[in-house]
Parts: C-alpha cells; structure tokens; sequence
C-alpha cells in the first residue's frame, strides 16, 4: 500500500506539472530582471521599449565598460566636467555636425564601445544596435588584417575600411542582408590608460568617402587617370594652382609629379583604390611648375564601366580613377630644403596628436554624461 501511494503521488503527470510550474517561475524570475536591468540603461523609453534580452545584456556590458574606462579619471575633473554636462553635449554635437562623421571608441579587441549617435546618418544602424558588437562583423573580411594592425597600441591612425551599410543610394533603410559597402576615412590615436583596470581603447574619427561634394571650390582641381595613375584629363582649375597646362599633364603619371619623400603616400593610396575603390592620400608635396611644391590631399574613387566582367560574374571592369584634389600651403623649394623631413615630421604628428587629443577629451565627456544617468541607477 505504502508503495503504490509513493506511485501515485510521483506520477508521471504530476512530475510535468511540477516542472512546467518551475519553468514559468523561472522564466517570470528572469523576464523581471532583466526589466529591471533593461530600466536602468540610459536610453529613451521608446528604444527601451524594443530591446530583447541579447540586446540588454549586450548594452549593459558596453556601458560598464564605457563606466571602467572612464573611472581613472580625476575626481575633480569628473565633477567640475558633470557641472557642465549640458553645455559640453551641445558642443559635442556642434562637432558632429562639422565633422561630417561620426566618432567610435573601439576597445583593443575591436570591440565597439561606444559610438555616437548620428552613425545611424551613415550606416543606417543605430547606435544601440551597434554598441558591444565585434567590428570585425561589420567590416570587409578583406580589411581584417589592417584594422587590427591598427587596433595595436602604437601612435595616430590614419586608414581606409569597408563597413555594412544599410542605406540605400536614396537614403533609406534596408536589412543587413541588403547591405552595401561603405568605405570610411578613419583617423584618431590610441588612449593608453596607466591604470591596468581602467583598460586603454582606440579613439576614431570615421568619415565616409568620397568627400568630393565638400571639396570643389577654388582651391581645388579635378582630374581623371588610367589604373596606373597617369593623367588622361584635368581641368583648368590646375593652371592656377600648380601652373600646368591640362594638355602638359596628359600621359604623365602622378608620381612625376609627387615629392620623393611622399612617394609611399601615394603608392598607399593607390592600393587602397585598387583594394577599396576609394580612398584618401593625405597631405603630401606635389611639384609645382615654376618651381617649389604646393601641399595638397587626394580625395578619389575607382569608376566602374558600364560592361560587367566576365571573368567575375556580377563585377564591373574599373574604367578609370577619378580625383579631387586641394591645395594647403604652397611651400618654396629652398624652405623644404632647409628644414628636414624628420623634423617637419615630427611637428605634423605633434600638432595631429594634439588635436585628437582635443578630440577625445569632448568624446570622453559625452561618454560621461550618458553613464553619469547609469551610475545614478546602478
């Protein structure tokens, strides 16, 4: 009898009731924590609103992360920086305006920290779906081995990579399986922190290509070339900043043209057009006609031809390279004579350093008005 009641009492149907009852329980247990948790991002209730569990966990990291690297600051900049919060985010975003881009924080991993908030302008992702993501997922597998050369705790960066882009060509929004590629500008510099737990992070400053839009106006020329880099057309624009004749530059390549000394920023450039289809040179000299050298950037960008490819199904042959170049600074052969290379050098990545270092500390300060909010809650 004693056993038969043992039976009935461990029966089969009652065991999957007891065990459905634990689930619910502890499926409502955990649905409550992570409300709890999702409550304390400081987001917008409405992006709150439609942030599953993955997303929660993924965001929460991320601001613990943006909270670590900010904790070794001082106390009394931190505070004196807190009474300022709202006048340094109207700056930040002033900034972002100018700088026709958007800023990213990436950890040493390539993790994306933090990113500001008009990216969504320019991948048509935003931020939160971004944030605590690998960039290696978002970027061309072809540009893996640059980004983490780059990711590597060294000076300033200066580099071009591919990313997803949702956008279409008449801005609209699309599924990443849509997605197009988008070539960045990247610039900024490594933030070293001496403090092993506060972690060190790589600061950015991404600008989508080409820029050419921005650039034409008086000081600038436009030019075709062949894949080689030689001239088949120039505008006129180029008489009066290097003092050649567009008939004189036909068939002569780029690198007649160029400074010994900058060869390699353009060779550079090159392969970023051939790999990327577009790219920026950074300055370097270019001769000018009666003589001394004429600072200038090279925005450009591969043109497809019209026939597809048949060796590659899909591709188009590259018909021709167009460039937008802008004069800076028109330096006198003797002055470049006189002052070495090595020194001028050394000055450029100073007054480069300074100004992202500039750069970062506005980035650093929206960083803490956003985790100011989450630190209140936590």
């Amino acid at each position: 009898i004693h056993h038969s009641n043992v039976v009935s009492v461990f029966s089969p149907d009652l065991c999957r009731a007891i065990s459905r009852e634990a689930a619910r329980k502890r499926r409502r247990v955990e649905s409550d924590v992570f409300g709890e948790l999702c409550r304390l991002l400081p987001l917008q209730p409405s992006v709150r609103a439609h942030l599953d569990k993955p997303s929660v966990i993924r965001l929460t990291l991320s601001y613990i992360r943006i909270h670590t690297l900010l904790k070794g600051r001082d106390e009394e900049e931190k505070e004196k920086e807190t009474e300022e919060g709202v006048k340094t985010l109207e700056e930040t975003n002033m900034y972002l305006r100018t700088l026709d881009g958007f800023l990213m924080v990436l950890s040493t991993d390539g993790d994306m920290i933090f990113l500001s908030h008009n990216v969504s302008n320019y991948m048509g992702l935003t931020q939160t779906e971004l944030m605590g993501h690998n960039i290696f997922e978002f970027t061309h597998p072809c540009d893996h081995e640059e980004i983490t050369n780059n990711l590597r705790l060294t000076t300033g960066r200066d580099f071009v990579m591919r990313v997803k882009s949702a956008l279409t060509h008449r801005g609209r929004s699309t599924n990443l399986k849509s997605a197009t590629w988008k070539v960045l500008h990247c610039q900024g510099q490594a933030k070293v922190s001496l403090n092993p737990s506060s972690g060190s992070c790589l600061l950015l400053t991404c600008q989508p290509l080409p820029l050419s839009h921005k650039l034409l106006s008086t000081h600038t020329f436009t030019s075709q070339h062949s894949m080689d880099m030689r001239f088949t057309f120039c505008d006129q624009r180029v008489l009066l900043l290097l003092g050649y004749a567009p008939e004189e530059l036909m068939g002569r390549s780029i690198y007649e043209l160029c400074h010994t000394l900058d060869a390699g920023c353009l060779t550079k450039n090159h392969m970023n057009l051939c790999m990327k289809t577009q790219s920026v040179s950074g300055k370097y000299r270019m001769l000018v006609r009666g003589g001394g050298y004429v600072w200038v950037e090279t925005h450009s960008a591969v043109i497809p031809s019209v026939r597809p490819s048949k060796s590659r199904p899909g591709a188009h042959h590259p018909l021709c390279i167009l460039c937008v170049t802008y004069s800076t600074i028109i330096m006198k052969l003797e002055d470049n004579l006189n002052e070495s290379h090595a020194k001028k050098k050394s000055k450029r990545k100073q007054a480069v350093l300074t100004i992202y270092e500039a750069i970062f500390r506005r980035t650093e300060t929206y960083c803490l008005h956003l985790d100011t909010k989450a630190e209140m809650c936590l």
